[in-house]
């Protein structure tokens, strides 16, 4: 039990069973890759470790793979953690648990930290940069004021 949480724990391999899920078919890699915005060796590494743990099946057709969801794992899970949610289990708006709906808000918790990380990196960069150029400009004019002063 304890392998599969750690399957789960990782923010892009619930992301890739998240795309597979809504796709109700088949995704290449590329799919993946252009709807995670991630590199296609980290989505193809994800996926070997989820077809390890069962969680997806592939399909070869030549140099192409065609990924899809293999939920049967994910009951293990669920009935693992009904003791614990026998509570609060409900439906949400789109018929999903509760599990399931607090599942998709992690993941929207985690694109939002890694968004506002980039943007504070960004910001940050471009704040220095405009130091820099700032200090520049502050140079040239204490270089230039004592020619001014003189008549130059």
């Amino acid at each position: 039990m304890a392998d599969i949480f750690d399957v789960l724990a990782d923010g892009t391999r619930r992301e890739i069973l998240r795309q597979l899920l809504e796709s109700r078919g088949e995704l290449a890699v590329g799919d993946l890759v252009n709807e995670l915005g991630v590199a296609q060796p980290t989505v193809s590494k994800h996926l070997k470790v989820l077809r390890e743990h069962g969680l997806v099946g592939v399909r070869e057709e030549g140099q192409h793979r065609y990924y899809h969801l293999d939920a049967s794992p994910l009951e293990e899970v669920e009935v693992w953690l009904e003791p614990f949610t026998d509570f609060t289990v409900g439906t949400d708006e789109n018929g999903a648990t509760t599990v399931y709906a607090a599942w998709a808000g992690a993941e929207f918790g985690d694109r939002l930290g890694r968004t506002a990380a980039e943007t504070a990196n960004a910001a940050r960069v471009a704040f220095e940069t405009a130091q820099e150029k700032i200090e520049g400009a502050r140079q040239r004019v204490t270089e230039k004021l004592p020619k001014l002063r003189k008549g130059e």
